[in-house]
């Protein structure tokens, strides 16, 4: 497996600074924001992304894997990064986020997915760039790894992927849940990003606790690395992991200071 950095946690840099950074940290390549605020602006990507990605290659940085903010194919700019994705050589493209907004929605939530994958999947097979689905915790429709599961079941899998995320599988599902996910989402891994988390609790206004996440580095969160790795090697993943600094200040400092320290423990897990 192979280590690439989430560029979010550089949008203050430029595409060059941030992948200097990225290589200094010692990672091999670099997830790159293509959405609002991101490093390539969706309306730039027909403009910029090809030469962001040539920048990078430049630095000896591959980009396995854009993240954007897609939902359907006819989002304005969706043909425009897909294409410009596959131009650059980009392998997986990372789809945003369809909502989930509470009880008696579900099932129209899905249906409603899963149509729009059906012009999306169209889109990854003429470009022969990958859509990948991350599941996220909270209130996604793919926040539940079987429900990401019925949504690219019988789809191409050269089209469309599943991103696993172990620290929201954890948070959604901490006893066996995340395992069964990994199971069931097996072989249809295309990518993974790696983040940790710890369950804290807070006080509403009339005292009753409720849970609230903690973003934590690799090694002081709740995901329990070494089985999750085990399980991904089993299931005969070989790809990119994408690390994630969700935690502490948000600063350029803190990820050049911190990062370096995910890293180290991530390699060790990985070398076991």
């Amino acid at each position: 497996m192979k280590l690439m950095f989430f560029s979010k946690h550089l949008g203050e840099l430029s595409v060059a600074e941030a992948g200097q950074t990225i290589r200094a940290l010692g990672f091999e390549g670099v997830d790159l924001t293509v959405r609002p605020r991101g490093h390539v602006l969706p309306e730039n990507a027909r403009s910029q992304l090809v030469d962001a990605v040539r920048t990078l290659s430049d630095l000896g940085l591959s980009v396995p894997l854009i993240t954007t903010g897609l939902t359907s194919a006819g989002d304005p700019y969706a043909t425009d990064i897909f294409e410009q994705a596959a131009t650059a050589g980009v392998p997986n493209l990372k789809l945003g986020y369809w909502p989930y907004r509470g009880l008696g929605t579900i099932h129209a939530a899905v249906d409603s997915a899963a149509h729009a994958l059906d012009g999306i999947e169209a889109l990854a097979q003429k470009t022969g760039v990958r859509a990948v689905i991350h599941n996220h915790s909270g209130n996604y429709v793919s926040a539940l790894p079987p429900i990401v599961w019925m949504l690219i079941k019988d789809r191409d899998p050269a089209a469309i992927g599943a991103y696993v995320d172990p620290g929201h599988m954890v948070v959604e599902g901490g006893l066996g849940g995340w395992k069964m996910g990994l199971d069931l989402l097996g072989e249809r891994i295309a990518v993974a990003a790696f983040k940790d988390y710890l369950w804290d609790t807070e006080e509403d206004e009339t005292g009753k606790p409720h849970l609230v996440r903690r973003g934590m580095p690799l090694q002081k969160g709740m995901v329990p690395w070494p089985e999750v790795v085990a399980m991904l090697q089993e299931a005969g993943f070989e790809g990119w992991i994408s690390v994630h600094r969700e935690y502490g200040e948000q600063t350029i400092s803190a990820v050049r200071t911190e990062v370096p320290q995910d890293v180290a423990y991530l390699r060790s897990v990985l070398s076991a």
